[in-house]
């Protein structure tokens, strides 16, 4: 079955220790680093991710949605917030897998629990990464042990007359 994310991307970028030091220098490399992490995550874990901004401050501001890197990115318009968006989105994914909300806004989980779907703290989530990256990092760097064969170099069709020829011997 299918698992979704649903991030509440501010949430996020304002918990995390990683982006403490980038705030106040404006929050699209928030945003951008942001993204590059759950497109990691969500490569290597094989789950779909959607991460919301909620433009409810800026002036004109337009709702709109984009793909980066396989992430989902929605921007609200002015006057919707992020809580907002995510109750839309939660309520289409439902009938489609498991779906994850990752928001530390109390008022949200309680809504996104009655539409079925989990709540994950940006704390819990951040250890979800963790891990993720670490298994991907074993997982990457963990030596073949045929690497240095000999049979690996060769093209395929020479391994298959070597193997016929092999096999005739018996």
């Amino acid at each position: 079955m299918q698992e979704f994310y649903v991030v509440d991307g501010y949430n996020i970028i304002h918990a995390w220790p990683e982006f403490a030091g980038m705030i106040d220098s404006g929050l699209d490399h928030c945003r951008d680093k942001l993204v590059h992490i759950l497109a990691n995550f969500a490569g290597f874990e094989g789950s779909r991710v959607k991460v919301v901004f909620d433009a409810h401050l800026v002036k004109r501001g337009i709702e709109h949605r984009e793909t980066v890197h396989g992430i989902e990115v929605y921007y609200t318009q002015e006057g919707e917030t992020a809580d907002s968006l995510i109750e839309k989105i939660v309520g289409d994914l439902g009938k489609q897998g498991t779906v994850y909300v990752v928001t530390s806004d109390w008022d949200e989980q309680k809504i996104i629990f009655g539409r079925g779907a989990y709540r994950l703290t940006p704390k819990e989530f951040r250890v979800q990464v963790i891990k993720a990256n670490r298994r991907r990092e074993e997982e990457f760097n963990r030596p073949n042990p045929t690497e240095g064969y000999l049979e690996d170099k060769l093209p395929a069709e020479i391994r298959q007359v070597l193997e016929k020829w092999r096999r005739s011997k018996n």
